[in-house]
């Protein structure tokens, strides 16, 4: 359920008709990364592919897709083919977030966009979400009865909505497309993808950029509380090293600790205008919600510098700052990830696989997120419907392909030793860390460059990161105008 992925973006193209593979054709239209973002030109065009890969003449899905041509007019004939986190985002609405991001490489190269089957404007495989779900308040009975309730109104069978399942999606479509290989660019779990295509499709591959990585042998859950405790205990440590952030807030470990005592015994009612509509709102502010906003501001540097002044002003009984940020963040969570198919992934590829007699529980519960996300995946999961997966799906890539891995030390999702796991089978890597970055590196410091050399060279040894030692670091808030000048 989705409390999970909380503790665990509108395509504006005209209306196309879809068409086969043998047929595609792209028209001119304009992408955006939701409403009020400004539209990018592209080409769009709506893919036909069976929901059910066995039955090729059954059921088909209208898959959107999108081309943000090269600025250079004979430009090279691969792509960059970027992947969403997730799982249920949309690759279209994330490229138009960041696309400045990628302007280095489209100087020489198109922008391939596919909404994975389940996200976007994809066959998109959602349902609504109840408040009491964001907020964690479900009990498993509830848990069991929303999922039965998603299940039920969801629009195709989530069997078939899988990695395995789409990365044949794009190589259908590379083929539709004329493109004789394709660079990868796969964010979390869309680095997932991104792994399992080149597993699959090794000559189709060209180069792959994996950011925020998700080893393909780790199944996710079980680790997350952990390391989001160990990225908390960082910041604070940072604080504490930090001459104007250790005077404004000496204890602040303590703060966070006093913080989650006093809401633990009892939440608080919050009164405060709701940052995403503007009306006067009440909520109730517990620890799931202190928890699902710790972890939250814990994933950007630009968050990360909020977190201990957040703290403390909680600390001191002012909790209207981090309910505000909560709400704020949980919305648009909740607006960008597609349930179904995020369900279906996790309860194929992840929940599966997780060894419950080797999770520490006593550890998760030391933890400021606990238990609860694993125990809430595996009740959800016990009525969702398995899909196809791949044999080997969860083996180590083993590649000579070019692949360049990005982590950033303070990231409480992937952390660097998630990379060096996903590596052990690659021959032809570099492993770029970056210091005090969070949850995501493509658009941080000179990044965009780097990965413009990469894949221009399609060499690890293109990839000189020194320019990051010039990296802007968020200094730490102090009050709520700013940093100390």
């Amino acid at each position: 359920m989705f409390r999970m992925s909380v503790l665990a973006l509108t395509l504006l193209c005209a209306p196309l008709v879809a068409v086969s593979a043998a047929e595609l054709k792209l028209e001119d239209c304009r992408i955006s990364a939701g409403p009020g973002y400004p539209g990018i030109k592209a080409r769009c065009g709506t893919f036909l592919r069976p929901l059910d890969p066995g039955a090729p003449d059954g059921e088909q899905l209208e898959l959107s897709v999108a081309v943000v041509p090269a600025l250079n007019l004979e430009p090279q004939p691969d792509p960059l083919v970027p992947f969403a986190g997730g799982p249920g985002g949309s690759s279209i609405q994330f490229y138009a977030a960041y696309f400045t991001t990628f302007e280095a490489v489209r100087r020489d190269r198109d922008i391939l966009l596919i909404d994975q089957r389940g996200t976007g404007d994809s066959a998109r495989m959602d349902c609504p979400i109840d408040d009491d779900i964001i907020t964690g308040q479900f009990s498993d009975e509830q848990t069991l009865e929303f999922t039965q309730s998603c299940l039920d109104q969801l629009p195709h069978d989530p069997r078939f909505f899988t990695t395995s399942v789409a990365v044949d999606d794009l190589e259908a479509l590379r083929v539709a497309l004329g493109y004789p290989a394709l660079n990868l660019l796969g964010t979390s779990y869309g680095s997932r993808v991104a792994q399992h295509f080149a597993r699959r499709y090794p000559d189709s591959t060209r180069t792959v950029i994996l950011d925020g990585v998700v080893p393909p042998q780790l199944p996710l859950g079980p680790g997350s509380a952990i390391e989001a405790q160990r990225a908390v205990d960082e910041i604070f440590a940072r604080c504490a090293e930090d001459t104007a952030c250790n005077e404004h807030f000496p204890e602040i470990d303590l703060d966070f600790a006093a913080v989650r005592s006093r809401i633990a015994a009892r939440p608080v009612l919050v009164s405060l205008t709701d940052p995403v509509t503007g009306r006067p709102a009440e909520i109730e502010f517990g620890d799931n919600e202190f928890a699902a906003a710790v972890r939250l501001l814990a994933y950007q540097p630009r968050s990360i510098a909020l977190l201990p002044l957040l703290v403390h002003e909680a600390a001191n009984d002012n909790f209207v700052p981090v309910a505000a940020q909560f709400q704020l963040t949980v919305t648009s969570l909740a607006d960008a990830l597609a349930l179904g198919m995020h369900n279906s992934v996790m309860c194929t590829e992840d929940i599966p696989f997780i060894d419950r007699d080797a999770i520490d529980f006593e550890a998760l519960e030391k933890t400021f997120i606990t238990a609860m996300q694993i125990e809430a995946l595996e009740t959800m999961c016990s009525i969702w419907p398995q899909g196809p997966i791949d044999e080997g799906f969860n083996a180590p890539l083993a590649t000579d392909i070019p692949v360049l891995l990005l982590s950033g030390t303070a990231d409480p999702v992937t952390p660097p030793h998630y990379a060096e796991m996903a590596l052990v089978e690659m021959t032809n890597h570099a492993h770029i860390i970056n210091t005090h970055q969070g949850h995501g590196q493509i658009a941080a410091g000179c990044m965009p460059e780097v990965i413009a050399d990469f894949v221009a060279a399609a060499d690890p040894a293109a990839a000189d990161d020194s320019c990051m030692e010039r990296a802007f670091i968020m200094p730490f808030f102090v009050d709520f105008s700013g940093p100390t000048p």
